[in-house]
């Protein structure tokens, strides 16, 4: 398996689709285990997030049709 960016961005896409949404939680313990921790840091409020090259792929890759839900910590296809 790829372990770039690009690659961690594919497959978000591609479990949305299958899905419908993917967990934030789940994402990150998923990129962390089959991509690698580089993809994944603790933002300034002690969050787990995915890295920023990986979440500005994501929105390349998406291009507006998977909206990120605040409440329920996910993303969903719209």
């Amino acid at each position: 398996m790829e372990k770039t960016a690009q690659a961690v961005a594919e497959w978000m896409v591609q479990e949305i689709k299958f899905t419908g949404t993917l967990h934030q939680e789940a994402a990150i313990e998923y990129v962390k285990s089959n991509f690698g921790e580089e993809f994944v840091f603790v933002n300034e409020n002690g969050n787990t997030s995915l890295s920023k090259e990986v979440k500005k792929t994501f929105r390349k890759l998406h291009g507006g049709q998977i909206a990120w839900d605040r409440d329920a910590f996910m993303w969903a296809w719209t």
